[in-house]
């Protein structure tokens, strides 16, 4: 195939545009304090729109750029992959883990879910 037979991409300037949803998902990532989680389920609920695989998928492909730890499974264990970098900024933010038991693969700990927790409270500031 030569060059002169591929699509052009009618819009280049919008190549590294974010999907509208992708924005709204980082945002809410943004604004998680220090210290604090919400869950992928906890972000699409405050969204009112999507669920908690698509927050996941967004975080995967565009979440290298916020605060990706502060996005977290329901039941607290680190992101596959990624459990040591997630760790360390959990420990200088000061986030609550609950410490594995010996059993535990790997002794890594997991968040504390009821204390880390962060429900939005500052929902209506800025919220759109």
């Amino acid at each position: 195939m030569s060059e002169q037979s591929l699509p052009q991409d009618p819009h280049p300037e919008y190549a590294d545009a974010l999907p509208e949803y992708a924005e709204r998902v980082l945002d809410v990532a943004e604004r998680i304090p220090p210290g604090r989680v919400m869950t992928y389920g906890d972000v699409a609920e405050w969204l009112e729109e999507g669920g908690p695989r698509q927050v996941g998928r967004v975080m995967a492909l565009y979440g290298g750029a916020v605060p990706w730890w502060r996005v977290v499974r329901a039941d607290g264990a680190l992101l596959p992959g990624h459990e040591l970098r997630a760790l360390d900024h959990y420990r200088t933010e000061g986030t609550p883990l609950k410490e594995a038991s010996r059993a535990a693969e790997g002794h890594l700990p997991r968040l504390d879910m009821r204390r880390a927790r962060w429900d939005g409270g500052e929902r209506a500031e800025g919220h759109t």
